[in-house]
């Protein structure tokens, strides 16, 4: 039962790729919007605009809006605040 359930994770997981833009809503905060960064055992790594950074399983991610105009180039960048 166990692998079935990360074989699930696996092929959700895999629906996404390193780069792209993602939602989510952790219990207690606002929906967080972010670039998916990274791929882990079970979870994938998140780095929000604010600059935080979220290890969040598959299947709470949903794809971020994407907020440019039709046409626009597609940059793969998020500002992180100066400290």
């Amino acid at each position: 039962m166990r692998f079935l359930s990360h074989m699930r994770t696996h092929a959700r997981m895999l629906e996404f790729k390193i780069g792209d833009r993602v939602s989510f809503q952790p219990d207690g905060h606002p929906v967080l919007t972010g670039m998916l960064t990274r791929y882990n055992k079970r979870t994938v790594t998140v780095i929000t605009e604010s600059g935080q950074r979220w290890n969040v399983t598959p299947g709470l991610l949903r794809r971020g809006a994407d907020d440019r105009p039709s046409g626009a180039a597609v940059a793969n960048v998020i500002r992180l605040p100066q400290s």
